[in-house]
C-alpha cells in the first residue's frame, strides 16, 4: 500500500507542451480556411437571391408586360421572393420598362453579382 503513494503517474510538462503546439499549429492552418469558406457561403446566398429574383421579375412581366424597379413588388409570396439576411438587393428597371439590371451583395461577402434580362445570366461585378 506504501508503494501505492510514492507511485506518480501522469505527463510530464514537456509532452503537454508539445500537444498544445501541435493543437496550435492545426488552428493556424484551420481558422484562415474557415474564414474563406464563410465568405464563399455568403456570396453564394447573394447569388441565389439574384437568381430568384430574375424568376420573380420575369413572373412580374407576364402579369404586368412591364419590369419593376421595386423589391417590394417582388418579395412576398405573390412572386416568391425572399432575401437571405444580410443581402443587399438592388433593382434598376430600364426607362421603358423592357429591361432590368439587379445586383446583390452580401455584407460580410467578399463579392458582388449582377445581371442584365431579360434573358442575362449572372457575373460578377468588378
Amino acid at each position: 500500500m506504501l508503494s501505492r503513494l510514492h507511485k506518480k503517474e501522469g505527463f510530464t510538462l514537456i509532452e503537454l507542451m508539445i500537444v498544445i503546439a501541435i493543437i496550435g499549429i492545426l488552428a493556424a492552418i484551420a481558422i484562415p480556411q474557415f474564414s474563406a469558406y464563410r465568405a464563399r457561403s455568403y456570396n453564394s446566398a447573394a447569388q441565389s437571391d439574384l437568381r430568384n429574383a430574375t424568376t420573380a421579375q420575369e413572373a412580374y412581366y407576364v402579369d404586368w408586360a412591364t419590369y419593376t424597379d421595386s423589391t417590394d413588388a417582388l418579395t412576398g409570396g405573390t412572386y416568391g421572393l425572399y432575401l437571405s439576411d444580410n443581402v443587399t438587393f438592388v433593382i434598376n428597371a430600364s426607362t421603358d420598362r423592357n429591361g432590368y439590371t439587379m445586383d446583390s451583395w452580401h455584407a460580410s461577402g467578399s463579392s458582388s453579382f449582377t445581371v442584365t434580362g431579360p434573358g442575362g445570366s449572372i457575373a460578377t461585378k468588378p
